[in-house]
């Protein structure tokens, strides 16, 4: 069995996938893209990928994009019991929501604000700040009600917020300023499996790419 997985470590997304993989205990094929030198449009990665992006997971010739579905489809097909992606509809509905949370507003509102910055050389927004402010004040709601974000329980909900949470916190985003992401974050860097390797690696190197941004 191979499982190629092309990905570069910066990213957020990528990230969610590795964490995914370690919790089920997956061994992924790593194929490293570098982004900058347009190895995602080399001829070989568009005919597996026409939309040429990453995280992209190749599972024995079954091709899947989008890090949350990969993410679910790693914990559905290989995890052993269902703690990570329940099978129940509500149980499930709610890990989802989560997922569709950080996508469509805790990643999306940190990218809007940084990625002009990292990449474009933009000067700081306050107002978008202030929406990813209101999207960790959203967070920290969430974890005043349970333990973990979508429950009693770690699930791929927890592995996809983390790597948004940690990354915004390698670009000076003060997250002790949200009691309950506080408490939860301290806790998911000392209980899930592979973290260091698999999260806080990447977003050190994405740490590295926002400070020679802001020295520019």
């Amino acid at each position: 069995m191979t499982i190629d997985f092309y990905y570069t470590p910066g990213s957020s997304p990528c990230r969610n996938v590795l964490l995914a993989a370690k919790a089920v205990g997956v061994d992924l094929n790593l194929k490293l893209l570098d982004l900058m030198k347009g190895e995602h449009l080399a001829p070989d990665f568009v005919k597996i990928n026409p939309q040429h992006c990453v995280p992209t997971l190749v599972d024995n010739g079954f091709v899947l994009l989008e890090s949350r579905a990969i993410m679910t489809y790693l914990a559905s097909k290989y995890g052993k019991d269902d703690s990570l992606y329940p099978k129940d509809p509500q149980k499930r509905a709610v890990v989802d929501q989560r997922l569709y949370f950080d996508m469509g507003t805790l990643y999306q509102r940190f990218g809007e604000l940084y990625y002009p910055i990292i990449f474009g050389g933009a000067p700081y927004d306050e107002e978008k700040a202030k929406k990813l402010d209101d999207a960790f004040k959203f967070l920290d709601g969430y974890l005043g009600k349970s333990e973990w974000a979508a429950g009693g329980n770690l699930t791929v909900a927890d592995l996809a917020l983390v790597a948004s949470v940690s990354t915004a916190e390698s670009c000076d985003w003060d997250v002790s300023k949200y009691p309950n992401v506080a408490k939860w974050y301290a806790k998911c860097k000392t209980t899930i499996p592979g973290y260091a390797e698999a999260n806080q690696a990447g977003a050190d190197k994405f740490k590295g790419m926002y400070q020679a941004a802001k020295s520019k």
